[in-house]
């Protein structure tokens, strides 16, 4: 015993030592960019894009308020960027939604599949993954394009007479983003389902429960853990996602993510605005978790 606790002991002095690393680039890469982003949002717009190192708040009052074309109007509500954000927020939910409709199901099939077969289905899940995120949306508006290989299928089996129309719509949208975040979804299930003691299922059934009782109050509330994974990792990058809104939306379905990239475009761009704006929807994120994570505490305790 006392040679465990001296090797623990010897590993605690090494801990700060091994974290160092981790530490270094969580700070290069997560705290410096987001330190700087919170900076810029405080600063004044250049004229010509980029900025002006003095201290403003124009970045946080043009996201809220419209003061006119020349700004000396009285203040009313800027709608315009809280219908983008609510929008964002509505298609990050649908898809998270539709992720989990279809995600669940697959992670339970491939989690229930012999040992052996796993291994192939998850291969199939993540296939997808190997091939980048701009070319695979773009693959995505080639098939449903107005004349795509989709659109064309369907008048030449008489389904329909004319295309769908389906670019630039809320749809393509949403296809965009469950066809890129699906596999969020479906792997941190599969992880909790794989782990599961399928005895408990054996012996509701022997108690006389119905399949849909079993999955409701036995199934469910144990892989609950992988099924808020799931969707946290699909509605978070769903809500600052800018590829599928600006490739499949156009500029009716503007999202968060098309909105903060318009910003730092060219000489029209307007940083403090942008970096304001992605602040704005870190809080938000942050925020979400803060309120789950307490939750799941509060559920573990009672």
């Amino acid at each position: 015993m006392t040679q465990v606790y001296k090797q623990k002991r010897a590993f605690d002095s090494l801990r700060i030592w091994l974290l160092l690393p981790s530490w270094v680039t969580i700070g290069i890469f997560l705290l410096i960019p987001v330190g700087l982003m919170l900076v810029i949002s405080f600063m004044t717009k250049e004229f010509r894009g980029g900025v002006i190192w003095e201290l403003s708040l124009a970045a946080y009052d043009q996201f809220l308020f419209d003061r006119g074309l020349f700004g000396d109007e009285p203040p009313t509500i800027q709608w315009t960027y809280i219908v983008i954000f609510l929008r964002s927020i509505v298609q990050a939910a649908i898809a998270t939604f539709f992720c989990l409709l279809i995600g669940f199901p697959t992670a339970f099939f491939i989690a229930t599949r012999d040992s052996r077969n796993r291994t192939f289905w998850i291969f199939l899940v993540t296939v997808p993954y190997w091939v980048n995120l701009l070319i695979r949306t773009v693959s995505l508006k080639f098939l449903i394009r107005d004349n795509g290989p989709i659109n064309e299928f369907m008048i030449s089996l008489g389904l329909i007479s004319e295309p769908l129309g389906l670019i630039n719509t809320n749809l393509a949208v949403q296809l965009g983003l469950f066809y890129s975040y699906l596999p969020f979804m479906v792997l941190p299930i599969y992880a909790s389902v794989e782990r599961f003691n399928f005895t408990f299922s054996e012996a509701a059934a022997d108690l006389y429960a119905d399949k849909w009782s079993t999955l409701r109050r036995i199934v469910l509330p144990i892989v609950a853990p992988g099924i808020a994974a799931g969707c946290i990792l699909v509605f978070i990058p769903s809500l600052g996602a800018f590829l599928a809104p600006d490739l499949l939306g156009g500029a009716k379905n503007f999202m968060i993510g098309s909105l903060i990239e318009e910003q730092f475009k060219g000489n029209a761009g307007n940083w403090p605005f942008g970096a304001a704006a992605s602040m704005i929807l870190l809080t938000m994120v942050l925020i979400a978790l803060m309120l789950y994570t307490r939750q799941q505490a509060k559920s573990e305790l009672t």
